[in-house]
């Protein structure tokens, strides 16, 4: 007993000791590197958008504003716009974020609040993490010929039945939005469900605590009190998701469609930015290329909107969550 009460004074004294030089140049020398890389980083996203910009500003000028709602790609006339492509983008990445944020939560919730033992816990959330190890041109494949041929019956069924509506106005005959949302949303989902359990295990167990002892159910906890406070972190998955739908090439070159025109059709082809830009640079040629790079801008410009708006939303639940606590 008098060893262990003289180590914890010893550890004590040891934590309130002052910190000699050569910890303080540690300290130092630390800070300093950090701040160094933080700079080089932010040094290095400052130059792919110059380079960026400086290749696309020749098509800026040519093309203008018009250049976002022209429907054409036409490299033998010299005719581009990037309306379809902005389109395919945003339809095929929400679809995927709506997909893959319901699935996702219910994964988080599932793997956070003690539904299985912990070994058993352990290895499904191995399997979710590995999904997002598998390559893209692999999620690709397995959607040429997978995905599409288990989707074509049902999608011709809805087509013949509610071809009415503008959601089923097409049949899938081969690549389509519907089968490249669907593979996006599988590897958004690792990503979505990863940083939503966080969310979720950052929860206070005095709240969990407290719901419990005021007769609350399990159900009734999650869904009143977990869940909420941990909506800033789960709405940061969402938006990191998003951010990964967005900038996603390969699987989409292979499974969209690659089909220049906007409709609100589940099942007709598509395209989208990241897919063009894969696509076209190739065989592009000078007036392409200074195209292409101006498409890639705009990606670039989509991707950092939708990240400040989420970066916005998220300090401003917080913000209200500490008010409220």
């Amino acid at each position: 007993m008098q060893s262990r009460a003289l180590q914890e004074l010893e550890a004590r004294a040891a934590v309130a000791r002052l910190p000699g030089p050569r910890e303080r140049w540690f300290d130092r020398g630390f800070r300093g590197g950090t701040k160094i890389v933080t700079w080089l980083v932010v040094l290095l996203s400052a130059y792919i958008v110059w380079e960026i910009g400086s290749n696309a500003w020749p098509a800026v000028r040519t093309f203008g504003p018009g250049f976002l709602t022209d429907s054409a790609w036409d490299p033998n006339n010299g005719r581009f716009g990037v309306l379809p492509q902005i389109w395919g983008t945003l339809y095929s990445s929400i679809l995927a974020l709506l997909m893959a944020g319901s699935v996702g939560l219910v994964i988080a919730v599932f793997l956070s609040e003690g539904f299985l033992p912990r070994r058993v816990e352990s290895a499904f959330r191995y399997i979710v993490e590995l999904l997002a190890a598998v390559p893209s041109v692999v999620y690709g494949l397995w959607g040429i010929h997978v995905v599409i041929p288990l989707l074509r019956p049902a999608a011709n069924w809805l087509h013949e039945e509610f071809g009415w509506l503008p959601l089923f106005e097409t049949s899938l005959s081969g690549p389509g939005l519907f089968p490249a949302a669907l593979v996006l949303a599988i590897m958004v989902l690792p990503t979505v469900a990863a940083i939503s359990q966080d969310a979720i295990r950052a929860v206070p167990d005095r709240m969990r605590e407290a719901v419990y002892g005021m007769g609350a159910t399990r159900w009734q906890a999650i869904g009143k009190v977990i869940l909420p406070a941990a909506g800033s972190g789960i709405f940061g998955a969402l938006v990191l998701g998003l951010g990964r739908a967005l900038g996603e090439t390969m699987a989409l070159a292979m499974l969209v469609g690659n089909s220049n025109q906007i409709s609100l059709s589940l099942f007709s082809p598509a395209n989208t930015l990241a897919a063009s830009l894969a696509l076209n640079f190739p065989e592009a040629g000078i007036l392409e290329t200074q195209a292409l790079m101006y498409a890639a801008l705009i990606l670039l410009a989509i991707t950092l909107l939708v990240n400040l708006a989420g970066a916005w939303f998220v300090g401003r639940s917080a913000r209200r969550l500490e008010g409220r606590l």
